[in-house]
């Protein structure tokens, strides 16, 4: 793919066959991604690969935990509730989600099962692990470094044929994934990114999320044209 079409084509991919994904093809979109920039090049990112039975038992814990009404513990600030334009936008993207998938807003199973799908990683054969190094844990550049690598990885993928979604849920009971994950204390988890080969036929797939415009996003200064 050109690289016009990678940036513009590539949505959120929120369901998937159950096709195993070739560790070799995983290793060439970490290379790509990993092609990013990053603050002095301290490159904070590492990855965290998991599939199959480990993925399964993180899908577990996260899915009974959640049911049980445990807190989140994620490890990154997520502060407080979105207001004003940001929640707007919150909203129309769940809005377009669950007018794909036929949820109806009173319909309290269908939105359950659609947060559960969140925790169990969007029932994607791969899940990748995205930490940081904890000594960098006080400087905004390494979140800054994480969130450029973490947009890389998802392009490649999807350069590659791939589909993913950066996951917030699915690393929300960050003991369940440090203990099946075998994350080391001296990293710190920031997000994790479903991925794998997308199913055409899942609805939700099929939806494009909006953006802002460049002029309401953007100013100039200077320029003369």
């Amino acid at each position: 793919m050109q690289y016009d079409e990678v940036v513009s084509g590539r949505r959120s991919i929120r369901g998937y066959t159950s096709d195993p994904v070739p560790q070799s093809l995983i290793k060439e979109v970490l290379g790509l991604a990993m092609r990013s920039p990053s603050s002095m090049n301290t490159q904070p990112w590492n990855f965290t690969v998991v599939t199959g039975e480990v993925l399964d038992l993180i899908r577990q814990g996260n899915t009974e935990r959640n049911l049980a009404g445990v807190p989140h513990s994620r490890e990154f600030r997520i502060g407080s509730a979105f207001t004003g334009q940001h929640r707007d936008r919150q909203v129309g993207v769940a809005k377009q989600l669950f007018a794909a998938m036929d949820i109806a807003r009173e319909d309290a199973e269908k939105r359950q099962d659609w947060v559960l799908r969140g925790f169990r990683q969007f029932d994607a054969p791969v899940c990748i692990i995205i930490t940081y190094d904890a000594v960098l844990a006080d400087s905004d550049d390494t979140a800054f470094d994480c969130g450029a690598v973490t947009t890389a990885l998802v392009n490649a993928a999807w350069s590659r044929g791939l589909g993913a979604v950066i996951n917030s849920q699915g690393i929300m009971q960050s003991p369940v994934v440090r203990e099946h994950a075998n994350i080391p204390d001296d990293q710190v988890i920031m997000k994790a990114v479903a991925l794998g080969w997308p199913d055409d036929t899942f609805p939700a797939n099929a939806v494009v999320s909006e953006r802002k415009s460049v002029d309401e996003a953007a100013t100039f200064l200077g320029f003369t044209e």
